[in-house]
């Protein structure tokens, strides 16, 4: 156990970078799954409809990351560099969904003119979308090419933004069942599974690196500029932050960052996603959900939103402390779930948040069509 005069390196700028970008970009993942909840029920758009996990796909969620897990523990050296295609064009399109709004202001703002461009399956494609997917494109491949870790966290949380988005729970019942069970998961695979597994697997994976298939194409060929290709990727399956933020840090040696899973900002914002949602309902007639406090006090997200900052700065003092990796789940699931519960149990609004169901939007679709 470290001394606590230790605790001052939460201070520092590392640290402190991470906690408030952790926190905004949870915080804007509700807000976009939200605002996107909204665009699909104005639209009725099955093709761009979000995925609503039932209580048995969500209980499977942590079954699926273990085989998830074991599967790159082992084979992460044979499957490297197919994970990095994947995630290229997963991090592309994930992008295109985050710019797009802010795209579609500016073009109403200035009103440009957009004239299609295309179609491609069954879709129209319009000048400024078609400049909007260019540009994901060229912010891909200068992360294949630099392997910047800026690159990296930009790509890591549009993934993060746009799964919230579109992969979302029926209600807070759900939500407590699968972070119950992700909060034994993180604790098992952090703390346990060096016992059954000689290393430990959560830390080993999240530090592996992938091979860079541009690299080995260029290699191939012998294509002018090879030194200037990494050979080694960080995947953006974490955000990083190098520990000594404005001195650099030695590319490829990950002890010189401070990380933080997807995971880690993904499922807590499905919460406060719920949690946000279930505020703009009882809120829907006001002008702005976030601003006007609710009959019965303030709204719920902002005391999610400051169990989860609170329980991310526990973890990081847990982990300077002991000097070993934290599971950040045994810190974000009480510190988020357990003040919604309690307050929502002493507002006598527990039952309505507990069996609340999202809108059914191929029902409406399917009501409309009728």
């Amino acid at each position: 156990m470290e001394p606590l005069w230790k605790l001052l390196y939460l201070l520092e700028p590392a640290p402190v970078t991470l906690v408030l970008t952790a926190v905004v970009v949870t915080f804007g993942s509700a807000l976009r799954a939200l605002n996107y909840g909204e665009e699909m029920e104005r639209n009725r758009d099955l093709s761009e409809a979000s995925i609503t996990l039932d209580r048995s796909q969500a209980l499977m969620i942590p079954i699926m990351s273990s085989c998830s897990l074991l599967l790159m523990f082992y084979l992460f050296s044979s499957v490297s560099q197919l994970l990095t295609a994947f995630t290229a064009v997963a991090s592309a399109s994930s992008l295109f969904f985050c710019f797009y709004p802010y795209i579609m202001y500016l073009k109403s703002r200035l009103g440009l003119a957009d004239p299609y461009m295309l179609r491609c399956c069954s879709k129209f494609f319009t000048r400024i979308q078609g400049l909007l997917l260019l540009l994901c494109i060229g912010i891909v491949a200068a992360w294949l090419v630099s392997g910047h870790w800026i690159l990296n966290n930009l790509l890591g949380i549009s993934i993060c933004v746009t799964f919230v988005s579109h992969v979302r729970l029926q209600n807070i019942k759900i939500c407590a069942m699968l972070l119950a069970c992700l909060f034994v998961y993180d604790i098992f695979w952090v703390f346990f599974s060096e016992r059954f597994f000689g290393e430990n697997v959560m830390v080993s994976v999240a530090t592996q690196q992938a091979s860079n298939p541009v690299h080995t194409v260029a290699n191939s060929l012998s294509l002018p500029g090879l030194q200037l290709i990494t050979k080694k990727l960080e995947l953006p399956v974490k955000i990083v932050f190098p520990r000594n933020l404005f001195g650099g840090a030695v590319p490829g040696n990950s002890a010189d960052f401070m990380m933080l899973g997807l995971g880690d900002m993904a499922i807590p914002a499905m919460l406060l996603s719920l949690v946000l949602s279930f505020d703009h309902r009882k809120s829907r007639d006001s002008v702005n959900p976030l601003d006007i406090p609710s009959a019965k006090g303030h709204k719920y997200i902002w005391y999610a939103l400051s169990g989860y900052a609170i329980g991310l700065v526990t973890a990081l003092a847990a982990g300077v402390l002991t000097h070993s990796p934290q599971p950040a789940l045994l810190y974000l699931v009480p510190a988020t779930l357990g003040p919604i519960i309690v307050l929502s149990w002493t507002r006598n609004e527990l039952t309505e948040l507990w069996e609340g169901t999202m809108p059914d939007m191929n029902g409406k679709a399917r009501l409309t069509e009728v």
